[in-house]
């Protein structure tokens, strides 16, 4: 159950992170409402998940699929580059996250 609430943890972190770029610094409402609503469901979730899972592992892979999602819809929903260096970053970040999930 931890490792799910993790997953569901940082897909809203991904929600928010996009989010940030919609509110348009927070001069945009409802972009703004959805946004700091995923930051807290996603914060909350993290916390429930670390009750189980070791806090290192449980933040980094937050993180992890965090940072790799925010990126490749970057690339995708806001034309950001897609470098071979970008992505070779992306997939060493996955890996990362894959290898924690399996250790722990």
């Amino acid at each position: 159950m931890a490792w799910t609430l993790l997953l569901l943890a940082a897909l809203l972190e991904i929600a928010w992170a996009i989010g940030l770029k919609l509110t348009n610094g927070f001069t945009r409402f409802w972009p703004s409402v959805w946004t700091v609503l995923a930051m807290v469901l996603s914060m909350a979730l993290l916390s429930s998940s670390a009750r189980t899972l070791p806090i290192g592992t449980a933040y980094a892979v937050w993180t992890g699929i965090g940072a790799a999602g925010t990126a490749v819809l970057g690339v995708y929903l806001f034309g950001e580059a897609a470098s071979p260096a970008r992505l070779s970053g992306i997939a060493l970040i996955i890996a990362g996250v894959a290898l924690l999930r399996s250790a722990g």
